[in-house]
């Protein structure tokens, strides 16, 4: 797997990667800090199933804002925003005094994580050359894996000890990073050719749903739809299930930061395959092999069964995200590409809000984890198979 050449190129992909590092880890930090709370404050399944879905329900709103906001001002400034809004508000969730409070705080958190993500994708996706574009934004999401893995850390060594405050207070952390950002980095050159001609809203949309590109705007937001509702109805749950399963909190944590380690390889095999294979092959082989590993983990009844399924949940599902990153900006033209990522990983969101409820209201009811997990089986499938039919491949070709 060839580096890029250019200095340039890879400090971008490095600080963007920096900055998606922090949402990974805040988003992580939810999964274990509702495990926490779930016997700090006496939570049951449906108030958990709220704490962890409205964090998506503001990624759903953020999501769609910034993509609206970065084709009419500029990548660079949205990124930077968004970027302050959840880490302030990750940092006073520390202080939350009661469930109603905490919710608002990580509604505002999700609207800046939720944000930041297809901002920070479509910047490295124009800034990229064709041959290296999909790779590099595939790495951009590696750094995912790497913000999970600090919140596992953080959730095995201080959460246990310390307390769940500290676990948000770290996540104030990225604040100080973004004024680092604002000398660090440039806006994409595809945005500056289009600035001094911006396209009206209205018409961005329109253009996003016209015939010509109706038919991959469908296929995405089926796509972001099923990964979404399967990877939060999984991943946030994770550490409860592992509970649920007979296993220590301390113990849940230590396995789950286990499975958390697969997912590196998983982004790095993926960003090896896009660029020799094409994207729809990593998209559709990968959320095969996750829709295989989550019947498994589902139906898992051994120890070092649940282990084997979690790591293969783990490889495969989030490599199927770093296709998904990379293939979602290369069906737009730029006058329209943030809004188009935007919208599409804003209804995908809401697969987010729905999913962790769902598990709530279906594990509150004595659903069997096995039955719960084929269903994330069969909604994988379905993500699969629009791609297959629907999409269409993009490898090597030029941004619009």
């Amino acid at each position: 797997m060839t580096l890029l050449r250019n200095p340039k190129q890879r400090k971008l992909l490095f600080s963007a990667g920096l900055s998606w590092m922090f949402d990974a880890m805040d988003v992580g930090m939810i999964s274990f800090v509702v495990a926490a709370l779930a016997k700090d404050w006496n939570l049951g399944p449906e108030q958990i199933g709220i704490l962890t879905s409205i964090n998506s329900v503001g990624m759903a709103v953020g999501a769609a804002a910034a993509g609206i906001l970065a084709d009419r001002f500029g990548r660079k400034p949205v990124l930077l925003w968004t970027l302050l809004i959840f880490s302030a508000a990750s940092g006073l969730s520390a202080f939350a005094t009661g469930f109603a409070i905490l919710c608002v705080l990580r509604f505002i958190a999700g609207f800046g994580l939720g944000g930041e993500l297809p901002v920070a994708s479509t910047l490295v996706s124009e800034s990229m050359p064709a041959q290296e574009r999909g790779r590099a934004v595939v790495l951009l999401e590696s750094f995912w894996a790497v913000g999970w893995i600090a919140s596992a850390l953080i959730a095995f060594f201080i959460i246990p000890d310390y307390g769940w405050r500290i676990a948000f207070g770290i996540g104030a952390v990225p604040a100080l990073y973004a004024l680092y950002l604002r000398r660090a980095i440039d806006d994409s050159p595809k945005f500056a050719e289009i600035k001094k001609a911006p396209v009206s809203l209205k018409k961005r949309i329109a253009t996003v749903w016209s015939p010509e590109y109706r038919r991959s705007t469908i296929m995405l937001w089926i796509l972001w739809f099923t990964v979404v509702f399967s990877y939060y109805g999984m991943f946030l749950w994770l550490p409860t299930v592992m509970v649920l399963k007979g296993f220590s909190l301390v113990k849940s944590f230590e396995y789950v930061l286990i499975m958390t380690l697969a997912q590196l390889p998983g982004y790095f095999t993926a960003a090896y395959f896009i660029e020799k294979f094409g994207r729809k092959f990593v998209l559709v082989i990968y959320m095969l092999f996750t829709a295989v590993s989550a019947a498994w983990f589902g139906n898992a009844t051994t120890e070092g069964m649940l282990m084997a399924a979690g790591i293969c949940l783990s490889f495969f599902n989030l490599g199927a995200w770093g296709g998904m990153y990379a293939y979602t900006p290369e069906l737009y033209p730029t006058a329209i590409r943030s809004t188009g990522a935007g919208l599409a990983t804003s209804f995908g969101r809401i697969g987010g809000i729905i999913a962790p409820l769902l598990v709530g209201v279906l594990v509150g009811k004595s659903m069997a984890i096995g039955s719960i997990f084929m269903l994330f089986f069969v909604t994988i499938i379905i993500g699969a198979l629009a791609v297959l039919i629907l999409g269409k491949e993009t490898k090597g070709t030029e941004l619009l």
